[in-house]
């Protein structure tokens, strides 16, 4: 069974080599080594993580199962793109480990993501998903949510696409 819980600042070593595992699996193949090189190295290490953990106007879940890490969503606040309706929550991270696809875990996580954004008031969901990963673009809309547009996303020195998706909460 899939539980869902806050991340902690004990968590910060652990979910960063956990997330740049997850993220190199999902990229790597399609992406320059030194683009994800860099983009790794600015975004996955503990230091960061804690002070992600620790942001008042974000939120960190952990899925697990067992004992096992099974994924994880960031979410955070801002201002959202045009298309998105205000006041909304950003879901700025959201993986499942590839051994836990198709299990549930992806669900309960995105179940608990909506429960999060009611709490804060949120009127929308959003995220921007690379326009490459046909994958999480059909489990997003899946989940509903609707592409309402474009916005850059750099990874390393590569300027590249995310589709932007929304939905309400």
């Amino acid at each position: 069974m899939t539980h869902i819980r806050l991340a902690s600042a004990a968590d910060a070593a652990t979910l960063a080599a956990f997330a740049r595992r997850l993220f190199h699996e999902t990229f790597a193949a399609d992406n320059r080594p030194e683009d994800m090189a860099a983009y790794e190295a600015a975004t996955f290490s503990a230091e960061r993580q804690a002070a992600e953990i620790a942001d008042a106007a974000g939120l960190v879940l952990l899925a697990t199962v067992g004992d096992a890490w099974a994924g994880y969503a960031q979410l955070g606040t801002g201002e959202p793109p045009a298309g998105v309706a205000r006041p909304a929550v950003e879901i700025r991270r959201f993986y499942v480990d590839r051994a836990w696809h198709g299990r549930g875990v992806a669900a309960a996580l995105m179940a608990a993501v909506r429960d999060a954004a009611l709490e804060r008031g949120a009127r929308a969901l959003w995220l921007g998903v690379w326009e490459r990963n046909p994958r999480a673009i059909a489990f997003y809309a899946k989940c509903g949510f609707a592409d309402v547009g474009a916005q850059p996303f750099r990874l390393g020195a590569d300027l590249q696409t995310d589709r932007v998706m929304t939905r309400s909460p």
